[in-house]
């Protein structure tokens, strides 16, 4: 089948989003499937269109910004034409364009499955009040109009206020997650460039830097933890400079992180590839997902870590401690709470064999091919069902 996906950004730009749909996207096309992407043409130096492992990709262009948003004066005329060649139509959430993609899938007759993936939670400001209500709208009409909505987990889809308006249309179904094998002399060398003295216990963070992603919960965390553990370090992997409207929570957190860099405990290791992640996993005694509030719904980097036999701690948000709840790979803490953090850090690392889990049962129930092969299943439905 011919399957167009929509979504405001696309790859190479780097969240669990964008991670998420390149890895379905890719597995569709394994399966025989033909899929377009339509996104935007976020850095002026992408190509408008172009093919990536069989998966076509259509940029429309940026005209200007709102926030972390994008105005593209071309999109609604690529979607009529896109949507009128492709049978079926699959929206990721939150987007502002949304609605008027599912408009055109009904109006043309094509099916329309949606995956929401968070809520859109900007920072305070009266701008970002303004597009959260409009996002928000779209999201709901978007809702209105599909014919089924994918989530990742029970929990998160029985906490949604988004969610349990459509619950009728609700499929859950497992993200997709794969990791690259990794040689030890790789994972030695990464040890040896990024901790060169051997510090220990290491701590791993992997998201980018952003307030609602909670990197002063492990801030606050980190006096604890080194009262036991005076040699523990941080290694943060993601973008950490120059994060769409996080550059005043950056500059708040810095001075108290270059304590820890002038003592070589918190290292910055910028994004990361597919192996270089593997080998940042490898290297962890544990990773955190600190995250304060619902615009994290999972956090693919948990089962990332988990293949690689890192166990995780992750905050008492639903579906974000699913993965340790699933696996036995780790704690959850409340929210917000550096010391629960901090106890649960000191817990993990003095316990290990506690948490060692089932990687390899872990990497076969996430495996992108089974998570495509449930929405194939799903698509093939919708299409069946047309009048």
């Amino acid at each position: 089948m011919k399957i167009l996906t929509v979504l405001t950004y696309y790859r190479p730009h780097t969240s669990g989003l964008t991670i998420y749909v390149e890895r379905l996207t890719k597995s569709l096309v394994q399966l025989g499937h033909e899929v377009t992407v339509l996104t935007s043409q976020f850095e002026k130096d992408l190509p408008r269109e172009e093919v990536q492992d069989g998966v076509r990709i259509v940029r429309a262009p940026v005209l200007f910004r709102v926030s972390k948003g994008v105005i593209m004066p071309t999109f609604g005329w690529l979607a009529w034409k896109l949507v009128l060649g492709h049978d079926l139509v699959h929206l990721h959430l939150p987007q502002f364009d949304a609605a008027g993609v599912a408009l055109r899938g009904r109006l043309l007759k094509k099916p329309t499955f949606i995956t929401y993936h968070c809520d859109l939670k900007l920072p305070k400001s009266p701008i970002n009040w303004t597009i959260n209500s409009v996002v928000h709208l779209m999201n709901y009409l978007a809702g209105m109009l599909s014919d089924r909505i994918g989530a990742y987990t029970d929990d998160f889809a029985s906490h949604s206020p988004y969610l349990q308006r459509f619950s009728d249309k609700v499929r859950v179904i497992l993200p997709p997650v794969t990791m690259p094998k990794v040689p030890a002399k790789k994972v030695n060398d990464f040890h040896q460039i990024n901790n060169p003295r051997g510090l220990s216990p290491v701590i791993g963070m992997a998201t980018r830097f952003a307030s609602e992603k909670g990197v002063e919960i492990l801030l606050n965390a980190l006096p604890k933890v080194m009262e036991s553990y005076p040699e523990a370090t941080v290694l943060y992997a993601g973008q950490y400079q120059d994060v769409m409207g996080e550059q005043a929570y950056y500059e708040r957190l810095l001075p108290r992180i270059r304590t820890y860099q002038d003592q070589g405990q918190w290292v910055f290791l910028g994004i990361l590839n597919p192996e270089e992640m593997a080998l940042f996993y490898k290297n962890l005694d544990v990773l955190v997902v600190p995250s304060l509030n619902s615009t994290e719904t999972f956090g693919l980097v948990q089962i990332e870590a988990m293949i690689q036999g890192t166990p995780s701690i992750a905050s008492n948000l639903p579906g974000v401690r699913v993965p340790p709840r699933l696996t036995g790979m780790g704690e959850v803490v409340p929210i917000g709470d550096a010391d629960a953090l901090a106890d649960a850090i000191i817990q993990i690392v003095s316990q290990p064999k506690k948490y060692l889990g089932s990687p390899d049962e872990i990497e076969k129930q996430f495996d992108p091919l089974v998570n495509a092969a449930v929405h194939e299943q799903i698509y093939q439905g919708l299409l069946e069902d047309l009048p």
